[in-house]
């Protein structure tokens, strides 16, 4: 094929134990997935689901140092389980979705909280807060056949040391193989995608310097560190 210019690099995540990746293709988010966290952003409990997007290029890996991002003075975290489809589908019933699922990972799904606010209070939409370079921190990615779909047990944040989030898998309001079905009704899911599958109560505003580490029960823990503002945008 005849490019006007070269592409991009395909966007990727890690996969555990191994020198394989996966090829991104699209990152859905789920709002206020989790009672709690609905509840401390004003929601009832059990709203219908929404969904926001990420640019696929928007991955970094766990262990990076991130650069502090530009047009915000309140960059939140945001804990998340990553589920990541391994076959495609359209329509899928919640009783087989989860055959749709290739592995799972943890993620972060950083947010310009201020710039978001700002966006919503306007009703305009508030992809900027959400859809910015290096705002979905994800893997290493997980295979279902050594960690089985995880559907309860600890989900948790430190910045530099302090407990943040501290919540349970089971407290989601739409669980995994929901979300998927629910997707799949609107668009088709394919290879590549991630369900970032939102996030408990706790999510608070960090500072050049944290070192943030994040934890799932049965996916370990993994760390990211807020650089300073990347040149020309402190």
């Amino acid at each position: 094929m005849d490019f006007v210019f070269a592409p991009q690099p395909q966007a990727s995540i890690a996969v555990s134990n191994s020198t394989s990746r996966i090829p991104v293709r699209r990152i859905f988010c789920v709002g206020r997935n989790y009672a709690a966290h609905a509840r401390e952003m004003g929601m009832n409990d059990r709203d219908p689901p929404f969904f926001f997007t990420k640019p696929a290029d928007a991955v970094v890996d766990a262990g990076s140092t991130i650069p502090y991002p530009p047009e915000t003075a309140d960059l939140s975290h945001e804990v998340e389980l990553v589920a990541i489809i391994g076959t495609g589908g359209r329509n899928i019933p919640v009783q087989t979705a989860l055959d749709h699922v290739w592995g799972y990972a943890i993620g972060n799904d950083f947010t310009r909280r201020d710039l978001q606010a700002r966006l919503r209070d306007a009703s305009r939409p508030w992809d900027w807060g959400k859809a910015f370079d290096h705002s979905a921190m994800v893997g290493p990615a997980w295979p279902v056949a050594e960690v089985g779909h995880p559907q309860r047990g600890f989900i948790r944040l430190s910045v530099n040391g302090a407990l943040r989030q501290d919540g349970n898998l089971d407290e989601m309001i739409w669980n995994v193989p929901e979300v998927i079905s629910i997707i799949s009704r609107s668009m088709a899911l394919l290879p590549g995608d991630l369900i970032m599958s939102g996030t408990p109560a706790g999510i608070g505003p960090v500072q050049s310097g944290d070192v943030l580490v994040h934890s799932i029960e049965g996916l370990g823990e993994v760390t990211v560190t807020i650089g300073p503002p990347a040149p020309g945008n402190a």
